[in-house]
């Protein structure tokens, strides 16, 4: 199953990628390790609308990544609740809770370019102010760019299950990124996670549950939630539910 949100954004799919090899010096082990991102770039094509609304928005509601604390308040022009959204694909969903969601300002990270030109191209069209964009790799972003509980909520929906078992150790959702995201997220502030790979599911479930800094907030024995009716169900994944595949939606909170 795939949906328009899935594998896109800063855990884009890959699954038959090869290992990064951009550093081929087997003495320098930490600079290799640092190198292995979890995406791999591929730009794609670059239609006339996205390349358009690239050059038109994107000085706008694009900000370059620094390895310094981003000023939110400034970056959209007013204090608000603030929700990061990490690999956005091309857009759509996010351009539709942004639009629902007036009074919370978006910030979503993603490093393909047709992507960026897609939400920028939707933003034109829906005249959307509450949402800006950092084309960069989300975990730097969130090291370097965030400080400390800035975040009312992050979303990462239907990452890259890299569901190959030697592909595994790429899976963006382990203990040591989750207690790092948390950090930037307010007490009281949320977690929300989605995918349709059930392995995943299991291990987004498990890190979360084993971060002392979250509660799940499920009501069901299981420890998933219901879909929240903020996040849209997309023509993809209304296909892939009628064809019998799952959806596992989990939401926790920051305490």
């Amino acid at each position: 199953m795939s949906t328009e949100n899935e594998h896109l954004g800063s855990v884009a799919e890959s699954n038959d990628a090869p290992e990064n090899t951009q550093i081929a010096d087997d003495g320098a082990e930490n600079l290799r390790r640092r190198s292995i991102r979890s995406f791999v770039l591929r730009q794609g094509h670059l239609s006339t609308g996205q390349a358009r609304a690239l050059e038109e928005f994107g000085p706008q509601f694009c900000i370059d990544y620094t390895p310094a604390a981003l000023d939110l308040d400034a970056a959209f022009g007013r204090q608000a609740p603030r929700v990061l959204e990490i690999g956005f694909g091309m857009g759509t969903a996010t351009a539709e809770i942004a639009a629902a969601r007036p009074e919370t300002d978006f910030l979503g990270v993603e490093v393909h370019t047709p992507g960026v030109g897609s939400l920028l191209k939707l933003i034109g069209e829906q005249s959307l102010t509450n949402l800006r964009i950092v084309q960069h790799d989300a975990v730097e972003v969130l090291e370097h760019m965030l400080t400390p509980d800035s975040l009312d909520g992050a979303h990462i929906f239907f990452p890259d299950p890299w569901h190959k078992k030697r592909h595994n150790k790429r899976r963006l959702i382990k203990s040591e990124f989750v207690k790092q995201l948390v950090s930037r997220i307010k007490t009281g502030g949320y977690l929300h996670l989605a995918t349709d790979w059930e392995d995943y599911a299991i291990q987004m479930l498990e890190v979360l549950s084993a971060e002392p800094a979250l509660q799940n907030t499920a009501s069901s024995e299981t420890g998933y939630a219901e879909r929240p009716d903020y996040r849209p169900l997309t023509k993809f994944e209304n296909r892939g539910i009628k064809l019998g595949h799952g959806v596992w939606d989990l939401v926790f909170k920051k305490i």
